[in-house]
C-alpha cells in the first residue's frame, strides 16, 4: 500500500490554497522501506490564520493505553519520516499524534517558492501547535499527553510550555535548539545582521547560496545521521515524494529562530518552566550546540539533561546503538513505562 486518505475530522476557519505539489485532501506516502503504520488516521486542520496542517494519529497497540505523545518535528521534516518511532511508541503503549509544521511537509507553504523554509515569526508555530491541542488532541487523544521534540520542535515545545503546564505531563527534548553550532560569530551579532537585512525587504531570501535539501546531499558530506541505511531510506523518500521536501531557510527564518532561541534563554523565562522536561543532547551534533543543551538542564528547576556521546543531530535517524540509549531514556523518564 502506498498511500492512504482520509479526510480532516476537525477545521476551523477557511484557508488559502495549498501550493502547488501539496495535495488538498489528506494524504500519507509511502516507500517499501517506510511502510505507513497500520490504523492511521490524517487529516487537514484550518488553523485560525489560514494555515492548513497536516497531522496524523495512531491509537496504541497495546491496552490499557499510558496516553498520547505529541511528536514535534524539527526543520524540513514531515510525519513520514516518524513511521519508525511511531510504530515503537505505539509498541510501548502510547497513542501517537503528529502534524507538519506550516511551511514544510504536506501542510499549506507560506511563500510562492514552496522549497524554500520560512516564517515570519516563531510565534505561527505556536498557532500550529495549539490549534492541534485543542482540535485534536484534547477532545479525540487518550489522556495523559507528552511531549518528544526534535530540534526545532523542542524549540517551539519550550516556548509553549508556560501554556501547557495544566495539559502536558512530560517533555523529552532531543537536540533541542538553544544555540547554533560552529558559527563564524556570536549568535547574538547574527542575530542582528538577519535583522537588518529582514527589515531592509531581504527577508525572503534564501539565506546561502547552497540551496540542497536533504535528498540531494551525499552520505558522506552529512551532518545529520552516521546510519548510512537511514539516511537513504529519507533520500529514497523525498526523491519519490519531492513536494514534501524543503530546502534551506530564508533570512526572515533564522532571524525569528535566533529570537525564539534568545527568549527561552532568559533565565526569567527558563525558571517559568514547570513541566518536567528531559533534554537530550547529541555529543556528535554540528548544527546545535551539545554545551548549550547542558547548560540548560542545569539551569532548568524541572530538568535534567543526558549526552548521548557519538551521536548526530537527528538522533531518532542515528545508528541503533544511539536511538536504543534514547528509547532508554525515554523509558526510564515517561511514567507508566518500564525501565
Amino acid at each position: 500500500m502506498n498511500e492512504q486518505t482520509a479526510t480532516a475530522s476537525k477545521s476551523t476557519h477557511s484557508a488559502e490554497p495549498l501550493s502547488k505539489g501539496t495535495q488538498e485532501k489528506a494524504q500519507l506516502y509511502a516507500t517499501e522501506d517506510n511502510p505507513i503504520p497500520d490504523g492511521a488516521s490524517v487529516g487537514l486542520l484550518h488553523t485560525s490564520d489560514g494555515a492548513v496542517i497536516r497531522f496524523a494519529r495512531w491509537e496504541t497497540k497495546k491496552r490499557p493505553s499510558k496516553g498520547t505523545v505529541l511528536l514535534l518535528h524539527g526543520r524540513t521534516e514531515y510525519i513520514e519520516k516518524y513511521f519508525e518511532t511511531i510504530i515503537e511508541l505505539r509498541e510501548r503503549g502510547f497513542g501517537v499524534l503528529t502534524f507538519d509544521w506550516r511551511g514544510q511537509g504536506g501542510s499549506s507553504r507560506l511563500l510562492r517558492d514552496a522549497r524554500k523554509g520560512h516564517v515570519d515569526n516563531f510565534n505561527q508555530y505556536l498557532i500550529d501547535f495549539e490549534a492541534v491541542l485543542t482540535e485534536i488532541v484534547l477532545p479525540d487523544c487518550a489522556s495523559p499527553y507528552y511531549v518528544v521534540g526534535h530540534s526545532t520542535g523542542s524549540l517551539i515545545a519550550l516556548m509553549a510550555a508556560p501554556a501547557l503546564t495544566n495539559r502536558i505531563r512530560r517533555m523529552v527534548l532531543l537536540a533541542p535548539l538553544f544555540e547554533l553550532n560552529n558559527l563564524p560569530m556570536r549568535q547574538s551579532v547574527l542575530q542582528r545582521l538577519l535583522g537588518i537585512l529582514t527589515f531592509a525587504g531581504f527577508g525572503r531570501a534564501y539565506l546561502s547560496q547552497n540551496r540542497k535539501s536533504y535528498d540531494e546531499k551525499p552520505f558522506l558530506d552529512n551532518k545529520l545521521t552516521s546510519d548510512e541505511k537511514r539516511f537513504q531510506r529519507s533520500r529514497d523518500f523525498l526523491a519519490k515524494y519531492p513536494h514534501l521536501g524543503i530546502s534551506g531557510p530564508t533570512i526572515a527564518w533564522l532571524f525569528a529562530a535566533c529570537r525564539a532561541m534568545a527568549q527561552v534563554n532568559a533565565p526569567e523565562y527558563c525558571n517559568a518552566i514547570s513541566i518536567p522536561t528531559l533534554l537530550i543532547g547529541a555529543g556528535n551534533d554540528a548544527v546545535v550546540s551539545p554545551s548549550a543543551i547542558e547548560a540548560y538542564g542545569h539551569k532548568m528547576r524541572s530538568g535534567a539533561f543526558l549526552t548521548i556521546t557519538g551521536a548526530k543531530h537527528e538522533i531518532l535517524q542515528e545508528q541503533d546503538v544511539f536511538r536504543e540509549q534514547l528509547l532508554a531514556a525515554f523509558d526510564a523518564f515517561v511514567p507508566g513505562t518500564e525501565i
